[in-house]
């Protein structure tokens, strides 16, 4: 009869999840033994690196990522980057090897008899098979869980003993052809009363969210918000970009409080979210949730989102498709006047070093080829990055969802990995780099497309703005003198360079997509300040 490692290996190859990220313990060995040639393991230097490499893997591909953590240690030392995954929604199925089963309640080293509860609350669902023989279906069942709606991470205990023990064929004979996939729209009377609502509304608004960034629902949002001629918002705290930032209809990221999102949809009469939860606010200012005389209707996948918002009306539906039943109902629509595109940003060119960090990334999105793929963690410049974006499709950037460092670095590995015909440039702020700077080492193994952009102005630039505006004073950890992330990256074995003029930032910019193999420029930024919310 077949081992449960074979079995195994077949289903994977059946999802397509020959790609493994790991770091790999005594525990896993078994799981490792004879790799199949046909499968490539991408090595991570911390389990942190390793779930968010496969954390932007999976949001590039739009498909599942297989994780192999060592114990419940290195689950552990995963969790930050699980708590981003988790609220990305990012489909992946993580494993941990459980010491052998005779051992686990022993107290032995290795051994963690809760293992199930150690990745919660940032999975959907935790599992150890009771039997070695339920390993291929309790991971059935986990890949299919991690694509249905709402998407993300799930988890599974794997015992070191499990993988020799054999499998009764008819046991897991379907497993490998079934399909469980998601659906659903609107029904007719709901289609009716939506679309009225949008025919009939003065000035109706969209907010789109995370759900739009793939390639169905993307144009299909896109030309919604061509035929209401609706001014298009970017949900608060996004994770990723969901319409083109160049279109006259996109007005920019909604601030992330209370009173910031009443203050932006000012004039609204009906506001329209695809994709997003109804808010994800950061920053507590708080007001009314909505403008006065303004109605708000949200669609989404997420039944938790939609009962737990605090005002509007929600449907849990597919996205896409309630786009394209809206197109289709509104054919006939009468046109409406175009509204004029908003004012955009335009940098200062960069004077002498230390620049301001508005001039730098005007000057990055005047300069990369326009396919490249953005990851952002230069969390106190996230208002800049924003307003000098100039994406025009679907999985263009990626952001820290739950807003934990050490994202950044690994996740734009993870992107390169999943696609390397496109450039991807990582702005990191020099204190986020420290978080996940393992990972430049297998950008290394696999000669990634990838420039790190680290931004350094030497202090933990998002909470000395929010040291004001807390009321706060005298907090000690908010200054990082000291830290050199050249030295640092060419230890990994990444070519790496300060840059000290605006000709040497022009030049190094202007490389982007044309250098083989990662690189690193550490560019100075002048400290600054600012208002949040």
């Amino acid at each position: 009869m077949p081992t449960v490692r074979e079995t195994t290996y077949d289903l994977l190859r059946t999802w397509g999840l020959t790609t493994v990220f790991g770091n790999p313990g005594s525990n896993e060995l078994p799981f490792l033994d004879g790799f199949p040639d046909d499968f490539r393991y991408v090595l991570g230097l911390h389990e942190g690196a390793v779930l968010a490499m496969a954390d932007g893997y999976a949001q590039v591909t739009g498909r599942p990522a297989l994780v192999n953590l060592h114990s419940a240690a290195g689950l552990g030392n995963a969790m930050g980057n699980l708590a981003n995954a988790r609220a990305c929604g990012t489909p992946l199925v993580v494993t941990a090897g459980q010491q052998a089963r005779p051992m686990v309640g022993l107290g032995s080293m290795l051994g963690e008899p809760g293992m199930t509860r150690v990745p919660e609350p940032q999975v959907k669902w935790s599992f150890e098979p009771a039997r070695a023989q339920d390993v291929p279906r309790a991971l059935s069942e986990a890949f299919h869980l991690a694509t249905l709606p709402p998407t993300g991470p799930v988890f599974v205990s794997l015992p070191l003993d499990d993988w020799a023990q054999p499998v009764d064929p008819d046991e897991v004979a379907h497993l490998a052809g079934r399909r469980v996939r998601r659906a659903g729209g609107l029904d007719e009377e709901l289609l009716a009363e939506l679309a009225g609502r949008l025919a009939g509304a003065r000035n109706p608004v969209l907010v789109v969210g995370p759900e739009v960034d793939d390639e169905r629902t993307f144009p299909r949002v896109v030309a919604l918000a061509e035929r209401l001629q609706a001014p298009v918002w970017t949900a608060p705290s996004a994770p990723r970009c969901p319409f083109p930032t160049r279109h006259p209809l996109w007005q920019g990221l909604l601030p992330p409080s209370i009173a910031g999102v009443a203050g932006h949809l000012d004039g609204a009469d009906l506001v329209l979210v695809l994709g997003a939860p109804v808010f994800r606010y950061h920053v507590y200012v708080p007001g009314p949730w909505l403008p006065e005389g303004a109605e708000l209707v949200a669609v989404g996948s997420d039944p938790g989102t939609a009962a737990r918002a605090a005002f509007g009306d929600a449907v849990v539906a597919d996205v896409a498709t309630v786009a394209g039943q809206l197109l289709t109902a509104l054919a006939d629509l009468p046109p409406r006047p175009e509204r004029p595109a908003p004012e955009r940003a335009v940098a200062a060119e960069p004077g002498a070093a230390p620049f301001t960090a508005d001039a730098v990334l005007g000057l990055l999105a005047r300069s990369v080829p326009a396919h490249t793929r953005f990851v952002n963690e230069s969390t106190a410049n996230t208002a800049q990055f924003w307003s000098h974006l100039d994406l025009a499709g679907p999985r263009g950037l990626l952001f820290p969802a739950a807003g934990g460092l050490g994202f950044g670095v690994p996740a734009a590995v993870g992107a390169a990995l999943a696609d390397p015909a496109r450039p991807v440039v990582a702005v990191l702020g020099d204190g986020a780099f420290q978080y996940g700077v393992q990972a430049v080492w297998t950008a290394v193994q696999h000669q990634l497309p990838v420039t790190f952009v680290v931004l350094r102005n030497g202090v933990y630039g998002a909470l000395t703005s929010f040291v004001g505006q807390l009321g706060v004073s005298g907090v000690p950890g908010l200054e990082l003198p000291g830290l050199d992330a050249v030295t640092i990256a060419q230890g990994y074995g990444v070519p790496a360079r300060a840059v000290g003029s605006a000709e040497e930032l022009t030049e190094e910019l202007a490389a982007v997509g044309k250098t083989e193999g990662p690189r690193l420029l550490e560019v100075p930024i002048t400290a600054e300040t600012r208002r949040l919310g």
